[in-house]
């Protein structure tokens, strides 16, 4: 046992998360003295539990290093088949079950066309997203969906609280758990991150890496889908456009809560979501543009790309020590 002990690197890394937080939390307050009332902290939490939903799929298929541009067009279409579903008299889980099915499909093409027929992820979900989002004009030719709406039942979900907070919040908490345990603390999780890591040494050990990454794409849309019902319940009406402002805030949660604790992971992309959310939060409060914060979030997504590429973190590294701000590998204090 030696003399001295030293705390995990993560513990760190959750240290300077929390810090970042408070001190974006004290300069809103101090702008802005409503931002720490009940009503603003539950409509944080309102409006984190659908980017939080979008980024936990994204998570799965950054995992497998691919990239999903369609979830987006894919909540647009799953969003108006549920509200053209609802308008015409269908149950509430009918309709639900309807967006998830159409979602899955569709994430399903995308990751066969990736895994089995080698297309380019970005490229592919790109195409996907563009034709499933302009599907999404084909039932009502672009008009908003709002019959039956308050009679189905769908607004009481957003209109349900605990502890003074929205159940979308613990609906939120209650499904990263279970995506922790599994991909944390499972034999399917451990396989599904090899299949990301050495897909050469996953295949050769085994495991289906098509089949894990097909399985990715599929799970990034039925979170999506699963998002952008808390977006229905919420607004009362089925647009065309109800997904289309998943893409920054989620991809900046991955990115940004991967650079944060040190790797692409479930409490990653949580804290991730938990920090973009109040930041958006905060530009929303205090009446900035949308422009200006979208530009922020923008910058952050830049931000996270570059700490969580390996080979930019390594140059940097390189650079700094060339330039003598750090020391070299294995270089110890005299």
């Amino acid at each position: 046992m030696t003399g001295t002990s030293r705390l995990p690197s993560g513990f760190y890394r959750v240290l300077a998360f929390l810090a970042l937080v408070a001190a974006v939390v004290a300069i809103f307050a101090l702008i802005e003295p409503r931002y720490l009332s009940m009503r603003n902290l539950t409509a944080v939490t309102r409006h984190m539990a659908a980017n939080g939903l979008a980024a936990l799929g994204l998570t799965f298929v950054v995992v497998v290093r691919k990239y999903d541009l369609s979830f987006p067009g894919i909540a647009s279409f799953a969003a108006m088949t549920i509200g053209f579903l609802i308008a015409g008299g269908y149950s509430l889980g009918a309709a639900i079950a309807a967006g998830l099915g159409v979602g899955i499909a569709v994430g399903l093409v995308n990751g066969f066309a990736v895994a089995y027929g080698r297309l380019p992820d970005i490229v592919t979900t790109i195409a996907t997203g563009s034709i499933v989002g302009g599907m999404a004009f084909l039932y009502t030719g672009g008009r908003t969906i709002f019959q039956n709406f308050m009679t189905s039942g769908l607004i009481d979900l957003n209109d349900i609280r605990f502890l003074g907070l929205n159940a979308s919040f613990f609906f939120l908490i209650a499904v990263y758990g279970v995506a922790y345990l599994v991909l944390h603390h499972s034999r399917f999780g451990a396989s599904f991150r090899a299949a990301g890591e050495n897909p050469v040494s996953a295949h050769l050990s085994g495991i289906p890496v098509r089949l894990y990454t097909m399985g990715a794409f599929a799970v990034c849309a039925a979170t999506a889908v699963l998002a952008v019902v808390l977006i229905l319940a919420e607004s009362g009406t089925a647009d065309t456009n109800e997904g289309a402002n998943f893409l920054m805030p989620a991809y900046a949660a991955v990115f940004l809560g991967a650079a944060l604790l040190g790797g692409a992971s479930i409490p990653a992309t949580l804290a991730g979501t938990a920090l973009i959310t109040v930041l958006l939060d905060g530009f929303s409060l205090l009446g900035v543009p949308y422009y200006y914060s979208d530009g922020v979030v923008s910058l952050i997504l830049l931000a996270g790309v570059v700490l969580f590429d390996e080979r930019l973190r390594r140059e940097a590294a390189f650079l700094m020590t060339f330039l003598g701000f750090g020391r070299k590998i294995g270089e110890t204090h005299p």
